[in-house]
């Protein structure tokens, strides 16, 4: 189904069209000044103003898994804008996990050479210009997968995000410091047979979140990690629908 591509009147953002009406790449400058960054942007057919969502990307770039995402939040009738967050590494990066273990070694180096404190200034530049977009309501939410799960922890915690959503973030029980001081409410998923999140990690993630007003976790028994994206090696279709729906019903509530 096609969906308009936007054209964004604004000083720090660039439109550059991808070749069809259905997406199209944004550039919106680094708040240190040592740059810019492209987005890819996806928006829904509707002309009415809506909700922004900003796609995380997981350690693989903005790569097909994250088109899709990106065109499903737009059929649910969002502006999807995903960041490319490894730019100041390399632009551009697209690597397929299951391809091979050489994209897993790339995207490894890629995630341990990573900046999370600069990614989080990307990130709020991002949510910035998102809540700015033509046929944006001025809402903005984040989601997350993987190390976005992580990422959306951290936009929960340190941006003015309306809401967020956290797909199996990784290292998330060494930041639950960072709780007490959550801004915008929390969905988060989590596989119970994650091996990037072992039993520990995860009790101590549950424990440290039990009560919390701003923060819903639910866990899926005997799936993996990235047990939501469609066609991959750890993809489990009834855990990712519900998981998807709650997904669905939180970002109505609140963009």
């Amino acid at each position: 189904m096609a969906r308009r591509s936007i054209v964004v009147y604004m000083a720090a953002i660039e439109v550059c069209a991808k070749g069809d009406d259905a997406m199209s790449t944004i550039k919106i400058a680094a708040t240190d000044g040592s740059g810019s960054f492209d987005c890819l942007v996806v928006t829904p057919k509707t002309q009415a103003p809506t909700g922004v969502v900003v796609m995380i990307q997981e350690i693989f770039g903005i790569n097909a898994a994250m088109r899709s995402l990106s065109a499903w939040v737009a059929d649910m009738g969002f502006i999807a804008v995903a960041p490319d967050l490894f730019w100041r590494q390399e632009p551009g990066v697209q690597l397929d996990p299951d391809a091979g273990q050489a994209q897993w070694d790339r995207a490894f180096a890629l995630f341990n050479g990573f900046d999370q404190e600069k990614g989080l200034e990307d990130l709020k530049a991002t949510i910035a210009a998102a809540r700015k977009l033509p046929g944006a309501n001025g809402k903005v939410g984040t989601m997350g997968f993987c190390l976005g799960g992580r990422m959306a922890f951290k936009t929960a915690a340190h941006t003015d995000a309306d809401c967020n959503v956290s797909y199996y973030g990784v290292g998330i029980e060494g930041m639950l410091g960072d709780a007490p001081g959550m801004k915008g409410p929390l969905l988060m998923h989590i596989a119970e047979l994650d091996k990037f999140v072992p039993p520990a990690a995860q009790k101590a993630i549950l424990e440290g979140l039990a009560g919390h007003p701003k923060v819903t976790c639910h866990v899926y028994p005997g799936v993996d990690h990235a047990f939501a994206r469609m066609g991959g090696h750890a993809w489990d279709a009834r855990a990712a629908t519900i998981a998807n729906g709650r997904t669905a019903e939180f970002l109505v509530k609140y963009l």
